[in-house]
């Protein structure tokens, strides 16, 4: 039976490889997509900048390959965003406590007149 701190371990390892593999994931898709946009442009023609009208081939591996870039991120970053829907809970109560207080006190300053 594995203790709580190995338990904690292997979780935070496991997350820190979800982590590597999207931002492997990442820098392969910058550096083909790069190097395919630039061979639509004609940049690796005979050592010459060609500007040909860019086709529509052009744009659909990045927007669907980022398509795809996105869900993974969504994936491995989830927690945080968590965190971000904790804290807005977090400050909607703060908030609210304010403005409660905020009432309290002006109607104990109007019974004191």
């Amino acid at each position: 039976m594995k203790t709580e701190e190995e338990s904690k371990y292997q979780r935070a390892k496991k997350k820190v490889k979800e982590i590597k593999g999207f931002y492997s994931h990442l820098t392969v898709y910058v550096v083909i997509n790069v190097l395919l946009i630039c061979m639509h442009l004609g940049v690796f023609h005979k050592g010459i900048l060609e500007l040909n009208i860019p086709s529509w081939s052009m744009f659909t591996t990045p927007f669907f390959w980022g398509i795809g870039l996105t869900a993974h991120g969504l994936h491995v970053f989830q927690d945080r965003f968590r965190f971000l829907r904790q804290w807005e809970e977090r400050k909607i109560q703060q908030i609210l406590k304010k403005e409660e207080d905020e009432m309290k006190r002006t109607t104990r300053d109007d019974v004191e007149f």
